[in-house]
């Protein structure tokens, strides 16, 4: 038992060491450098030899994948109970806060989950849950504005197309279609920003986020 113990502790020893050398070639050189020939040679050990912890090159960037998910929402979700109590306009903005530091901190794995996809990768289903967390945190504070119905047939097929992301909350269209809007304002900012297009532009690209997202907070209210 303790033989046992100690090769699961090496095993996923080596499997964590693996993906932080993934990290740094996918920082290097983007998700379509990833090859486990290279991160085999960092590690001392050969490529085929990987395969003893990962089927393939595309369960390890499944991996990578869940575990930017993961840690971008246990960093929305800290922010959230750090604000709790606090109005939902405040909440909604220490949210998008959050999220914008966490891209502009690990921009390469921003761009892993919502940059360019990799070439003959796609995503397993199983990855939507983890996808779908930090949106749940904002529908929260979403929910209690008082929105209105705006776009009934968005709305209508939001509620219909994402009721099996969060069965369980009963998120209706209005408050679906408000989390997807801040998703894509968040996202249109950001997208530009980690990959330097603002750089010549004269001006702070915080305060373009900011003003989305006060925008969006606005036209939930108005």
């Amino acid at each position: 038992m303790e033989n046992a113990t100690r090769r699961e502790r090496i095993r996923a020893q080596t499997r964590d060491e693996a993906k932080a050398a993934a990290l740094r070639q996918i920082a290097a050189a983007g998700p379509q450098s990833l090859s486990l020939n290279a991160i085999g040679k960092e590690l001392g050990m050969t490529g085929p030899a990987l395969y003893r912890y990962f089927a393939g090159r595309d369960e390890l960037l499944t991996e990578l994948i869940s575990d930017g998910y993961h840690d971008l929402a246990d960093t929305v979700s800290a922010a959230a109970t750090a604000v709790a109590g606090k109005s939902p306009a405040e909440r909604i903005r220490a949210l998008a806060r959050a999220y914008r530091e966490w891209a502009l901190a690990q921009p390469h794995r921003y761009l892993l989950l919502f940059g360019t996809p990799v070439p003959g990768y796609a995503a397993p289903a199983h990855t939507i849950a983890a996808a779908t967390r930090s949106l749940r945190e904002f529908l929260e504070p979403l929910a209690e504005l008082a929105a209105v119905a705006r776009h009934p047939d968005l709305e209508n097929q939001l509620a219909t197309g994402l009721a099996d992301r969060d069965g369980k909350a009963g998120w209706n269209g209005v408050v679906l279609r408000l989390g997807v809007t801040g998703w894509t304002r968040m996202h249109g900012v950001l997208s530009l920003e980690v990959e330097g297009h603002f750089e010549t532009m004269g001006f702070n690209p915080a305060l373009l986020y900011e003003a989305e997202i006060n925008d969006l907070i606005e036209s939930a209210v108005g």
